[in-house]
């Protein structure tokens, strides 16, 4: 229940954002963009160093950067093999004609990692499927709501799709929460989510970047898998020395 009730609000955004877009000129439209992309890598960068710092003994100590950097550079040598940006770029392309709605794929992409990336996303869907608490995806979904009425004025018509990674996304752990409730918590939670949040600050600098040289987040994907292998070989380390 709390996935639809997130999945409207983002709707309900996105159209706002739409019914915003026609009354915004182009040079205005370019001006939010940018503010937009400052609070994104704002949104990532905070999240990122929330998981990476803490305090001990009175010090601050930071603590994942081999771990990400792995992660990020092994990720995106996958992503980059399997061609995963022109793949899905391609797919946007055809529903861009379809609707004639122009800079789809961008909408999507950022508004999919946006909504999907962060330990709300995963928290909120196995509290949703174990306790029946949706308390969590719908602060969730008023953030996000919020957030699609800017990207959708500034992104189009993609954003209004971001809803379908959304639903399976949060869904399907809502659907296992019992399986995931014993496996998605504590250290693997937290590099799951800062290797997202890194993401997620790619997609601001992307913002601010002139199309040519942008990042391909979409091939980084792959990053956000490198964690849960390293979790699964640190507990059979772990297994067989016992």
């Amino acid at each position: 229940m709390g996935t639809l009730i997130n999945c409207g609000l983002i709707l309900l955004g996105g159209i706002v954002g739409l019914l915003f877009k026609k009354a915004v000129s182009p040079e205005m439209e370019r001006s939010v963009q940018k503010a937009v992309g400052v609070a994104v890598v704002m949104v990532g960068l905070c999240g990122a160093l929330s998981v990476m710092l803490s305090m001990e003994d009175g010090k601050l100590k930071s603590s994942g950067e081999l771990l990400l950097v792995v992660s990020l550079a092994l990720g995106t040598f996958v992503g980059e093999a399997l061609k995963l940006d022109r793949r899905i770029d391609s797919g946007c392309k055809a529903i861009e004609r379809k609707f004639k709605a122009s800079n789809f794929s961008a909408g999507f992409i950022t508004a999919s990692l946006i909504y999907c990336i962060g330990a709300m996303a995963i928290v909120g869907s196995i509290q949703d499927g174990l306790l029946g608490d949706s308390s969590t995806l719908i602060t969730k979904g008023i953030i996000d709501g919020i957030t699609s009425v800017v990207l959708a004025a500034t992104l189009g018509y993609g954003v209004l799709f971001s809803v379908i990674p959304v639903l399976i996304y949060q869904g399907a752990m809502t659907l296992l929460a019992g399986t995931l409730d014993g496996v998605l918590q504590g250290q693997l939670l937290d590099n799951i989510c800062m290797v997202g949040y890194v993401l997620v600050l790619c997609i601001g600098i992307n913002f601010l970047s002139n199309k040519d040289n942008q990042i391909k987040t979409v091939n980084m994907l792959p990053a956000v898998l490198v964690p849960v292998g390293y979790e699964v070989i640190h507990r059979l380390s772990l297994w067989m020395l016992n």
